[in-house]
């Protein structure tokens, strides 16, 4: 398993995690090659908002680790408020 975290800056969620799976398809390859094991690539995508990629509940299933997502969100990173 290898695992990629990324925080792209907009919401390129989809994106961002298309990119990351096919930046590591050829190691992937060559991992399950060399050492006859089954491997994946499980992208972490974390917009700056806090929110995660809807998928990433699916790409966890992936491993035999417990696992939990907890929403941290409690306010916004950044204020526009003018005082």
């Amino acid at each position: 398993m290898l695992t990629d975290v990324a925080t792209p800056g907009h919401s390129y969620v989809i994106k961002k995690e298309a990119v990351n799976i096919l930046k590591y398809e050829d190691l992937i390859i060559e991992v399950q090659r060399m050492r006859n094991v089954k491997a994946k690539v499980i992208p972490v995508i974390i917009r700056m908002t806090g929110t995660i990629s809807k998928s990433l509940r699916q790409y966890l299933s992936y491993t035999t680790a417990k696992h939990e997502i907890v929403n941290y969100k409690k306010q916004p990173l950044f204020s526009t408020h003018t005082y």
